[in-house]
């Protein structure tokens, strides 16, 4: 079953907030004073074109229903022309849209329109860049808490599944399977939020152990997935766990994920001997000139690739082959394409860095290009002007 929004009317906060007669306080002012002025001098039809400064994955659907419902309130009729399919690639300065209707009813609509477009599609095109370098890998979208609010956490789960599915059709990628919240498990055909765990539990239950055991005891029909990085004892904490479950161990429902910080490497691993894992489970990853990113990424502190194959080998010489591995910590799509590299074992990847990076790159931009039917733009933005008026 999907997960219904919370909402009255079924949903969600990107796409009912603002109401329309919350707009004026959300807008910028100088569009409500162009409304003004408008109304007092007559209205007219004009065109909008959408467009962004930076390639992305067109992810306009959310936008467009607020858009729809808010012109729907007003009264006002709106023609909507999409130049893209949803999830499709849009260069630099493609218009991505035209948006046609009244000028009195539209032009207090930019600011929220560009906010709910701008960011999820940027937040698309990141999500199928880190998929698609690791398309044997689960991912699941874990980003809410790094989110500036419920509608901007709406914004970014749906984008992560607009990536996901471009990714799943071009390169037949396992894609994001889920992420962390119920409110947004829809956008993934989940019926709920997953995850299991988080650094607190273990610290209030006293050892890894202890945790892993009362979340079993609490849900026992959840796979069991383990933290176990708390006591700075990854590998010893991970051989404990599987013990103390032998039978999820062999039917392959346990997993344990490495979240180490950057402050330090795992167990058992420093600079020296992580270049010797690599060397042995992946040594065309330390082939060729490295950046000092890509190296931290490969033998450095932290969630590395040395650390999960070093986590693998250990797993699999205690006879825990099936044991899952969940890697989190600071996964990007740079990181990502690291990971494909070294061929890092990693079942599931943990992430909220489909989020952008630089937000100055999420800017909507819209220009009118035709009033009452003319067309017309400011000196520049020709570029925006339809081949067929």
């Amino acid at each position: 079953m999907v997960a219904e929004c919370s909402v009255a009317d079924g949903r969600c906060a990107a796409e009912a907030h603002p109401t329309a007669a919350d707009v004026p306080a959300y807008t910028d002012k100088y569009f409500t004073r162009t409304r003004q002025i408008v109304e007092r001098f007559g209205d007219i039809p004009v065109t909008y074109a959408v467009f962004m400064r930076r390639p992305v994955l067109y992810t306009a659907r959310l936008a467009l229903n607020w858009l729809k419902g808010v012109m729907a309130a007003k009264g006002a009729a709106l023609t909507v022309e999409e130049c893209f399919v949803e999830g499709d690639w849009v260069g630099a300065g493609e218009p991505m849209l035209y948006l046609t209707g009244s000028f009195v009813a539209l032009t207090e609509l930019e600011t929220i329109f560009l906010q709910k477009i701008g960011a999820a599609s940027v937040a698309a095109f990141a999500a199928y860049q880190m998929v698609s370098e690791l398309p044997k890998t689960a991912f699941l979208a874990m980003d809410t808490r790094h989110c500036a609010g419920t509608e901007m956490a709406e914004l970014m789960a749906y984008a992560a599944s607009v990536g996901s599915k471009a990714a799943q059709d071009e390169v037949g990628a396992i894609g994001f399977v889920g992420n962390s919240t119920d409110a947004t498990a829809h956008f993934f055909g989940q019926p709920g939020g997953l995850g299991t765990m988080p650094h607190a539990l273990i610290g209030y239950a006293g050892s890894t152990v202890r945790a892993a055991e009362m979340f079993y005891e609490t849900f026992p029909e959840v796979p069991l997935y383990v933290l176990v990085d708390y006591f700075g004892h990854e590998i010893a904490d991970t051989l404990a766990v599987c013990e103390r479950f032998p039978e999820l161990a062999r039917a392959g429902k346990l997993g344990i994920r490495l979240d180490t910080h950057g402050g330090r490497f795992i167990e058992g691993l420093d600079t020296q001997k992580s270049y010797a894992v690599l060397d042995k489970h992946a040594p065309d990853a330390l082939r060729g000139y490295r950046s000092e990113v890509e190296l931290r990424h490969l033998i450095g502190t932290g969630v590395s690739a040395a650390a999960i194959w070093h986590t693998r080998e250990a797993l699999n010489t205690h006879g825990f082959d099936k044991v899952k591995i969940i890697a989190s910590s600071g996964f990007s799509g740079k990181k990502c394409s690291v990971m494909a590299v070294a061929h890092a074992p990693i079942d599931v990847i943990g992430t909220g860095s489909f989020l952008p990076d630089l937000w100055s790159e999420t800017y909507a931009t819209a220009d009118i290009v035709a009033y009452d039917g003319v067309p017309k733009v400011k000196v520049g933005r020709e570029f925006l002007l339809r081949t067929t008026a």
